[in-house]
């Protein structure tokens, strides 16, 4: 059976990292909306696009792939149930597995890792600042247990 893993975390969790990693270990294919908006938009955000971009672009490449039977990793960020919950419901009813991970690093740790990033910018990434991190953790809605058992694996990362 052909599985979806959606990896959730706040910027400078390390979500493109290690779904690079998962991309390789399992014969995935891997959907990073940040490569996606910097080449068509030089944004990470433009006019609502972005939600576009992973809810019905990606998400239609994602459904071809599992119904062929081909894993996929969705390295989305996800910041609320709502989202999450659309996404496992979608691989769910194609009859994949659906697997989560949660990145939920401290904030300190993030800010510093964004930190490094930001002074040495790659392609497919954009600088944070603090302020916009700080915002941003304060609308990240961190999967309960509860929403946790709806999934058919799940990990949370701490460290």
């Amino acid at each position: 059976m052909a599985g979806m893993v959606l990896i959730v975390g706040l910027p400078g969790a390390g979500k493109t990292s290690l779904a690079r990693r998962l991309e390789e270990e399992r014969k995935a294919l891997r959907l990073t909306p940040d490569e996606w908006m910097d080449a068509l938009f030089h944004t990470n955000e433009f006019e609502g696009r972005r939600w576009v971009l992973e809810s019905e672009l990606f998400w239609g490449v994602a459904a071809r792939a599992l119904e062929l039977e081909a894993n996929v990793i969705l390295d989305y960020g996800c910041w609320s149930r709502e989202e999450r919950d659309l996404f496992r419901t979608r691989a769910q009813d194609l009859g994949a597995s659906a697997e989560i991970i949660v990145l939920d690093l401290p904030f300190e740790v993030l800010w510093e890792r964004l930190e490094r990033r930001n002074a040495n910018l790659r392609a497919g990434t954009f600088a944070i600042n603090r302020e916009e991190l700080t915002e941003w953790s304060g609308r990240f809605e961190l999967p309960t247990a509860d929403e946790l058992k709806n999934w058919d694996r799940h990990l949370v990362v701490t460290e």
